[in-house]
């Protein structure tokens, strides 16, 4: 597989993509997207000092500078995209990746993103077969460091005061050690893995995998904390802990974000994308929302954000995006924010996160199931002549592989667009009745295995 994915340009170092491959779009990226200027950040990863270099070297060969923010999370470097009022920036990240991964999330004017339908299969074009002349006037290198001052006082904004709650925090020795102790403020709080290492010794950056989420889990218990907090590599994601220690399904956060909103009086227009839980789409209704379901992933959410004008919106995979609060993007510590808002006011109340999330969730969820397998177009297949052909769904969303609903039970089959998987969430009104269908779904894959 090649590194130019549907969002971003990621991949194993040195395998998929490399020296020359960074040099290249550094170069051919200012001309495509017509600036003067790119804004780079960088993850931790023991290869980003590699590609930065590589990456600069090419950004000022073709006659643009360079304005270096450093260290960054990925949201550090969409709000300074917004803040500097840049053209053009890149972070050299691969996220919840693996170590030996990395690679390059691209945005343009005003943070939006620089997706395969959006340039960056342009880009793929030129970086394959474009001509390199390198600019009689090389650009410089600037230092923006300083941005991230300015962006520790846009979060603080939003933070609460902890006093009285007990947190623990896993910072999965990523981009979160950057910032995360210069917001969070009062109250008890217990830090794991709270300083950089761009080899994740303890465990991969993608709390998505309830296996990273063990350490965590047990730090809530230990310390008594009223919500564990576990942030991916390059924080942009986030994932919570209820205080009895268990992990909370990533979508059922995007209805505690609702209650936030509708507490300050911001109900509207809602976002969820294709595997989110009927028990999420109900309870935001329940609060006065509008939700609409749309494609996964951060390029085709942001786009629909801006145009429909959502107050926020949320996905499985733990990121949430904020309309006016954060210029349409995704931040994970943003999210952690609001939502440890909400805990705050339940403690006030006498109740806790389990309880809140136990009153959200109506239905037995299986979680997000990969395949790794050959042939997974014929498995699609197979199940759609299954399910929609051969029965009669009472609905068919077909943007995003495809959601298949009937009265007690869907399921949602897709194409993973940064990883060799089939992927298949499936929900129902009984664990019985979950358990059947899946073992249906597994049976129908299996063949195509």
């Amino acid at each position: 597989m090649g590194a130019f994915k549907a969002y971003d340009i990621r991949g194993i170092w040195k395998k998929d993509f490399d020296e020359q491959t960074v040099y290249k779009v550094g170069y051919f990226l200012p001309g495509l997207l017509k600036t003067d200027h790119v804004v780079v950040g960088r993850d931790v990863r023991t290869s980003s000092p590699a590609i930065w270099e590589n990456l600069t070297k090419g950004i000022t060969d073709s006659g643009a500078d360079v304005w270096d923010l450093g260290l960054a999370t990925t949201p550090m470097v969409y709000f300074s995209t917004v803040f500097l009022k840049a053209g053009c920036s890149v972070q050299i990240t691969a996220s919840h990746n693996p170590r030996e991964y990395n690679g390059l999330k691209i945005s343009r004017t005003d943070a939006i993103p620089v997706g395969g339908d959006s340039g960056l299969k342009d880009l793929e074009r030129l970086v394959d077969t474009g001509t390199v002349v390198p600019a009689e006037r090389k650009g410089t290198v600037k230092d923006y460091s300083r941005v991230k001052d300015e962006y520790v006082a846009y979060l603080s904004g939003f933070a609460p005061d902890l006093d009285g709650l007990d947190i623990s925090v896993d910072c999965s020795n990523g981009m979160a050690n950057l910032i995360i102790k210069d917001i969070l403020k009062g109250g008890r709080q217990h830090y794991i893995y709270d300083y950089f290492d761009g080899t994740f010794p303890f465990h991969e950056p993608n709390p998505l995998e309830e296996k990273n989420c063990a350490d965590i889990k047990r730090e809530v218990l230990k310390n008594g904390s009223d919500c564990g907090v576990i942030y991916d590599g390059d924080a942009d994601r986030v994932m919570f802990i209820d205080e009895k220690g268990c992990f909370i399904q990533p979508d059922y956060i995007t209805a505690v974000l609702g209650l936030y909103y509708s507490r300050i009086g911001a109900v509207g227009n809602a976002i969820q994308d294709i595997r989110t839980s009927r028990s999420t789409t109900e309870y935001l209704e329940s609060l006065g929302f509008k939700v609409t379901t749309w494609k996964v992933g951060h390029a085709f959410a942001k786009m629909k954000l801006r145009e429909i004008d959502a107050i926020f919106g949320g996905e499985l995979a733990g990121h949430y995006y904020f309309r006016r609060d954060f210029f349409n993007c995704d931040s994970g510590i943003l999210a952690s924010l609001l939502v440890l808002s909400v805990v705050k006011e339940l403690k006030k109340e006498g109740r806790t996160l389990s309880s809140l999330i136990g009153q959200i969730v109506r239905y037995e969820n299986s979680g997000e199931t990969n395949f790794k397998l050959e042939d997974k177009d014929g498995a699609i297949n197979e199940l759609y002549n299954t399910y929609v052909t051969n029965a009669s769904p009472t609905r068919v969303l077909d943007f995003d592989g495809y959601r298949i609903e009937f009265p007690t039970w869907w399921f949602n089959v897709r194409k993973s667009n940064t990883e060799p998987y089939l992927r298949i969430v499936a929900e129902a009104s009984t664990k019985e009745e979950l358990e059947k269908r899946m073992g249906e779904i597994r049976r129908i894959i299996g063949k195509h295995a």
